[in-house]
């Protein structure tokens, strides 16, 4: 072997990232997270209160995504672009499923320790969550004595007035079915939208010709993402029954709220009915 084979290029050291900045970071500067962290003020000495805080915060970051990809999904359908709001439609799944796996670090609460900083709720619950209110809407659960709990916080009213009168995704779906040709009914499609979506036999009809169709079918395959985001819905509203009643069992809820029975009422409905029912005709 010649004494002068070339010897391998030594390691290459890593850059060091660059530290100094003026002022704050960019990330700190995109992502907010000084103020993120600095959210939250516990009113009791229990130190369950800051898991249940936080959860409860990153829960409404995630409904202001899912509202965004909703929001999202209407404006595509009202174009026509059915591939746009699939993909919007898409990722608030994955969004859901992080949404719904917020309810793991609460789920084991004993009724002991929920109590223990229960008071520091006063009346506050869930139930007046503005950002969830507007998930509610675009479902097409509308209902404007919601709106009285947000009276005294005029941008947040008016934000909620204008969603429970503008069209809910579903509303937005069946209109696009219709100019599809499809036989939705003018007193579906001239309904009140700021009432609370009924079914209608006439869309069951319509949705099981869709699903005795070509399974490749654009339409056929759109309904399957909604019905993906139905699905996660439905398993929000148990996954908080089930939490509730293992932390409080059926004592009344925070705000007024009947608690579990209240709950249960919710976990019982469907969104975009149609969709369920219609599989018993295929």
């Amino acid at each position: 072997m010649s004494s002068h084979q070339a010897q391998p290029a030594a390691a290459q050291e890593p850059e060091t990232p660059h530290l100094d900045f003026h002022g704050t970071t960019p990330y700190e500067d995109y992502v907010q997270a000084d103020v993120l962290t600095h959210l939250q003020h516990t009113l009791s000495d229990d130190p369950g209160e800051m898991v249940f805080l936080v959860t409860t915060q990153v829960m409404e970051l995630w409904f202001t995504v899912i509202v965004h990809e909703w929001e999202t999904a209407a404006g595509a359908l009202r174009s026509d672009d059915v591939p746009t709001a699939v993909a919007a439609l898409k990722r608030s799944v994955r969004e859901l499923e992080a949404l719904n796996a917020s309810w793991r670090p609460l789920s084991q609460l004993t009724p002991a320790q929920f109590n223990s900083y229960r008071s520091a709720l006063g009346e506050g619950s869930g139930f007046q969550s503005a950002m969830y209110r507007r998930m509610e809407f675009l479902l097409g659960e509308k209902s404007a004595s919601m709106l009285v709990p947000h009276r005294g916080a005029s941008r947040v009213h008016a934000e909620l007035e204008k969603a429970l009168h503008e069209p809910s995704l579903y509303d937005e779906v069946l209109r696009l079915l219709a100019r599809r040709g499809h036989a939705i009914p003018a007193s579906v499609l001239e309904r009140d939208v700021s009432q609370r979506y009924e079914p209608s036999s006439e869309v069951e009809a319509v949705w099981t010709s869709l699903y005795a169709g070509p399974e490749d079918d654009e339409l056929a395959r759109f309904g399957e993402a909604l019905t993906d985001v139905a699905e996660l819905v439905w398993r929000w509203r148990n996954d908080h029954l089930v939490a509730t009643r293992r932390a409080m069992g059926a004592k009344a809820g925070t705000g007024g709220s009947a608690g579990v029975a209240w709950l249960e009422k919710r976990a019982q409905k469907n969104v975009f009915p149609e969709l369920w029912t219609a599989r018993s005709h295929v």
